[in-house]
């Protein structure tokens, strides 16, 4: 449930500070070295969406 929480929160752009204190790390970078696989993912389809805002 942590990782999933975690996850969703990612996907919904929340901030990794707020990631962070919400799972209880003490450091931002233990939330992005965990859940770095999904702010890759995340970066991609903001990028998708970024680039097809130009081409519609």
């Amino acid at each position: 449930m942590r990782h999933t929480h975690a996850t969703i929160l990612m996907r919904m752009g929340k901030n990794p500070k707020f990631v962070s204190e919400r799972l209880g790390h003490g450091l931002v970078s233990i939330t992005l070295d965990i859940y770095s696989h999904k702010n890759q993912e995340m970066q991609r389809l903001w990028m998708d969406r970024f680039d097809n805002s130009f081409r519609n």
